[in-house]
């Protein structure tokens, strides 16, 4: 079964900043370019943390007297000020070869909204990929993810056949409706099916024929 990878969603073009870059500028560029985080990165174009909107409020927020909410004494002021300091670091990262199931579980398992994507020859930053980019997977066509169950689901399982199997998908909800041989893993279609890119959800209307 072939599943979308990272390297087919992701954004190449990505915004990045520096080290050194200021509290400001990182404000700055994420109200240009519309976007929630960005990347850190060192001389080789390599991700050394991530600067998101949550740091950058977690740091001003930090200035505040809790009880007071006095602003902090000038003194205090002047730190965390550039990506360095704000960065939530390391950054958790993701190559192009790997599932779109599986970035999406490491963004849940991390709790961030968006993956850097690094080489796997060199881990160099060579993309971005978001949840939204992940979600685009959903919008495949339901033509090629009925052409997928039949080919490489039907034709594969064990006592489960396209000729005595209907396949019907739409807006990716797949309805299965036959009859299986008496072989067939309880439940194993269903799951493989549901497994395919782009399946929204599964309706299993299959009998079984005795042995």
């Amino acid at each position: 079964m072939r599943h979308c990878t990272v390297g087919a969603m992701m954004t190449r073009q990505v915004v990045t900043v520096s080290p050194g870059t200021g509290f400001r500028e990182i404000v700055a560029l994420l109200a240009e370019y519309d976007i929630t985080a960005v990347p850190v990165v060192d001389t080789d174009h390599r991700p050394l943390g991530v600067v998101s909107e949550a740091d950058l409020l977690r740091t001003q927020l930090a200035q505040y007297d809790p009880a007071s909410l006095l602003p902090a004494p000038v003194h205090l002021r002047g730190t965390g000020t550039t990506a360095a300091d704000l960065m939530t670091s390391p950054a958790v990262c993701t190559t192009p070869d790997s599932t779109v199931v599986a970035a999406a579980r490491l963004m849940t398992r991390r709790r961030v909204k968006r993956l850097p994507v690094v080489s796997l020859e060199d881990g160099r930053l060579i993309g971005t990929v978001s949840r939204g980019d992940l979600l685009r997977v959903f919008l495949r066509d339901d033509l090629a993810i009925r052409r997928e169950i039949v080919e490489d689901v039907l034709t594969t399982l064990q006592d489960a056949s396209p000729a005595s199997i209907a396949v019907d998908v739409v807006q990716g909800e797949v309805t299965l409706s036959g009859t299986t041989g008496p072989h067939c893993p309880t439940g194993t279609l269903r799951r493989l099916c549901a497994a395919v890119d782009g399946v929204v959800s599964v309706t299993d209307r299959t009998t079984r024929a005795a042995a």
